[in-house]
């Protein structure tokens, strides 16, 4: 079965890992898989979800394999993609704007992981708002972040820490980001198959507490217990994870900006089949 081979191409600590606290059991696994298989038929096929185990068990664990707030997750999840064309339609990696933001490193994961979690740097004033919108930037986290947690159980499963850059922030970056918007932000952080674990701002300008009010009046409580802000430049990367893994630009051994977005756009161009196709995978109109 699909599904016990995944979980079996785990190694002994991870998959301990996964019992303890995200309840998935052997038992727990084959009996949530197939009840949402069949939820997904008989209940909501208006949803259009991938139906396949590696699309399944990462809600599953983001949720710790309860089926109820599983099935929310999912429902919000697939009606956010009908909703947001702005993010999920036309995700062709070889669109100009969507290359040159890629390759700019906007958002970033590391290729080592933190204490098995995921870092992903999000560069929140890389890009130049005279050129590139929001929802562009947001189209190609999302486009990364697809890819990125597709290739990595470890993701899934221990969650993921953010690390935002707040490097040049400018008001031509803030007067262009609407509560809307950042409402749209952090219900996809909330509502997508991975679960952010440490929300952490480095390099903060003083006045940020004015932009985190504004996210944190639309997260949960147990979101807004992730955030953290660190002033006083990059270096402070340093306090959140290990040295050996950050980019030459932090003072760390890992690679450049510049190599990370190369290599994410050639991740990307990889999959563009897969981005064609995963299209279609949204809420119904009609709903």
């Amino acid at each position: 079965m699909e599904n016990l081979r995944i979980f079996d191409d785990l190694d002994e600590l991870t998959r301990k890992y996964a019992n303890e606290n995200l309840n998935e059991t052997d038992t727990n696994r084959v009996i949530c898989l197939e009840g949402l298989k069949q939820w997904l038929k008989d209940e909501v096929p208006w949803i259009n979800a991938r139906n396949e185990d590696r699309y399944l068990l990462p809600f599953l664990r983001g949720c710790k394999f309860n089926l109820e707030k599983t099935k929310v997750k999912m429902i919000n999840y697939y009606c956010m993609k009908r909703d947001r064309p702005e993010w999920f339609a036309s995700r062709n990696p070889l669109l100009p704007n969507l290359q040159e933001l890629t390759k700019l490193g906007v958002f970033v994961p590391l290729k080592k992981h933190h204490e098995n979690k995921m870092v992903v740097i999000i560069r929140t004033a890389a890009h130049d708002p005279k050129r590139h919108k929001w929802d562009e930037v947001f189209k190609v986290g999302k486009m990364v972040l697809d890819i990125a947690c597709l290739e990595s159980e470890h993701a899934q499963i221990y969650g993921i820490i953010a690390l935002f850059d707040m490097t040049g922030m400018s008001f031509s970056h803030y007067k262009t980001m609407t509560p809307s918007l950042i409402k749209k932000a952090v219900f996809a952080w909330q509502n997508y198959h991975v679960r952010p674990k440490q929300l952490e701002f480095i390099n903060s300008p003083t006045y940020i507490n004015i932009a985190l009010n504004i996210f944190k009046s639309f997260m949960t409580e147990k979101m807004k217990n992730r955030v953290k802000v660190h002033f006083g430049g990059v270096s402070k990367a340093l306090n959140v994870v290990s040295q050996d893994i950050l980019p030459v630009e932090y003072g760390g051994g890992g690679d450049t900006f510049q190599d990370l977005g190369n290599y994410w756009f050639e991740k990307l161009v990889e999959y563009r089949q897969w981005f064609e196709e995963d299209e279609v995978y949204k809420a119904d109109n009609t709903v």
